[in-house]
């Protein structure tokens, strides 16, 4: 079983991530952690904070010598920041009138679209501080992180990732776009969007210019592909083992998703029945889906196709032009606390959405391979698909 915690603040000292369950001898480099944090911050329309805030990774246990030891892997990722807050996050009683000008001021008038008031109502806090500092996007860093080392597992397994920006608003890639492969990551870490068709790309930057002009922010959609698998994961016989329920969950726990697909999701409801299914043919005495539109799942488990899960992220509610709210300490109208913000943070919703689609898989791949060692995982599966009788194989597409 894999199991992952994270804690910290956004403005802490640092976020915690464990995850435990990962088998012995994955091989995994704190570069390789590093380097999908320093992806977290790319994409046009981001804000300051990404190119002064540092994620310092550091390792405090699970891997040596550069693999996973089978025991809980412990990652910390320290906030460079966190010298400028010291007293404003202080575990110990600090008294507002020492705070530095503006930073320790209570936090009263609510944001509109954000935790703010819910959380204040829920755990009985005077201001939104204390809220704010966990609801926070930052906290998705030690998830990212958490993910690099899942997905390295993966690999093992000839199961390879990738994600890309599908739209920015109404901008939107063709339909009958390409879908990038695993071997296209870097040049989607380097398009401003992270988008696979460059027209597209260059509608979405000029959107987002218009934007920061007045004073706005956009949401969009992200996909997130998984090449290689196994048919087999996950399961029918129960709400919660379903692996398409499991990764709407995972996806819907980012913070400002709103809405997820699995496939051609809500297009396939606007088609007939007769046009809606990926028909299967014996091709060679394999047998052969003529599409993908149910997104490489049915019935809840994996089908060996391209799996392709899309998330849609909400426009960023710290809007620079305030929203309407009210002082909760005076009960006056009021504009919202404004601090600060991207235009558009899709781009690195993508690199959440596939860190969390690789958690969820290397949770499913484990729950029906098992295994303490790589080795024995890998045995595991050779052995589950070498067992599977010819008249019922399918192919597994390329990783």
């Amino acid at each position: 079983m894999l199991r992952w915690l994270t804690a910290g603040e956004s403005h802490g000292p640092e976020l915690v991530a464990i995850l435990e369950g990962v088998p012995a001898g994955v091989p995994i480099l704190p570069e390789q952690i590093q380097a999908d944090l320093q992806r977290r911050k790319l994409g046009y329309g981001r804000g300051a904070r990404m190119k002064f805030e540092e994620d310092e990774l550091t390792i405090s246990g699970g891997i040596r010598f550069g693999e996973t030891m089978g025991s809980p892997v412990a990652l910390r990722i320290g906030n460079t920041e966190w010298p400028r807050w010291v007293d404003v996050m202080s575990p110990t009683p600090v008294d507002p009138a020492t705070l530095p000008k503006g930073r320790g001021a209570a936090l009263t008038r609510p944001r509109p679209g954000h935790a703010d008031l819910v959380g204040m109502q829920k755990y009985d806090f005077p201001e939104a501080r204390n809220v704010l500092e966990r609801a926070s996007a930052r906290e998705t860093a030690a998830r990212v992180a958490l993910g690099a080392v899942a997905r390295a597992f993966l690999g093992e397994l000839g199961i390879r990732l990738v994600s890309h920006t599908l739209s920015i608003e109404t901008v939107h890639v063709p339909d009958d776009a390409a879908l990038p492969t695993p071997d296209d990551v870097d040049r989607l870490d380097a398009d401003p969007l992270r988008c696979f068709d460059p027209a597209t790309s260059e509608r979405m930057v000029a959107r987002i210019d218009r934007a920061h002009d007045e004073g706005d922010t956009l949401g969009g959609i992200v996909e997130v592909l998984a090449y290689g698998l196994p048919p087999g994961l996950g399961s029918h016989v129960h709400w919660d083992r379903r692996l398409d329920a499991q990764l709407a969950a995972a996806l819907m726990g980012i913070q400002a998703i709103k809405g997820v697909e699995v496939g051609d999701g809500f297009e396939t409801t606007r088609r007939p029945g007769s046009a809606a299914h990926d028909e299967l043919v014996s091709d060679d005495g394999v047998i052969t889906r003529l599409s993908d539109k149910a997104g490489g799942t049915e019935g809840g488990m994996s089908t060996g196709t391209v799996l392709r899960v899309r998330a849609g992220m909400k426009p960023i509610a710290t809007v620079p032009h305030a929203l309407r709210t009210v002082d909760v300490s005076t009960g006056e109208a009021a504009a919202a606390h404004h601090q600060r913000s991207d235009v558009c943070a899709v781009p690195a919703a993508g690199v959440v959405a596939e860190a969390m689609v690789a958690l969820v898989l290397a949770a499913s791949v484990l729950e029906k391979f098992g295994g303490d060692s790589i080795g024995e995982t890998r045995r595991n599966l050779d052995g589950y698909l070498g067992n599977i009788p010819d008249a019922l194989r399918t192919g597994i597409s390329p990783a």
